[in-house]
């Protein structure tokens, strides 16, 4: 992930995405430098518009919330039906208390 992070840090300071840049970021950072990873990264943003690639990522940021307050919803009316439940339960054993009173 930190050689992510070096790619944006460069990106943002305008600089340009390189191997030895990534290197020379994360060498900054105290991080011990895996040569590959670095040029990995770099083959792989290669004809990668990174300023739209964070828009769509910040696009899809709230999108990705939305299924779990979605999934908070099913959680509440599960909860409505328990307490539907009790009200029920309670009236049965109401009825019953007033059974009781009939027969003695």
């Amino acid at each position: 992930m930190e050689y992510v992070y070096a790619a944006l840090i460069l990106h943002s300071a305008g600089k340009k995405v390189t191997d030895e840049a990534v290197s020379a970021v994360i060498k900054a950072a105290g991080i011990e430098v895996d040569a590959v990873r670095a040029k990995a990264l770099v083959a792989a943003l290669d004809g990668v518009n990174i300023e739209e690639a964070i828009a769509k990522a910040a696009f899809a940021a709230p999108a990705a919330a939305a299924p779990a307050v979605a999934a908070a919803a099913p959680a509440a009316a599960a909860e409505k039906p328990k307490e539907e439940e009790k009200a029920k339960e309670k009236a049965e054993e109401s009825g019953m208390e007033g059974l009781g009173a009939l027969f003695g």
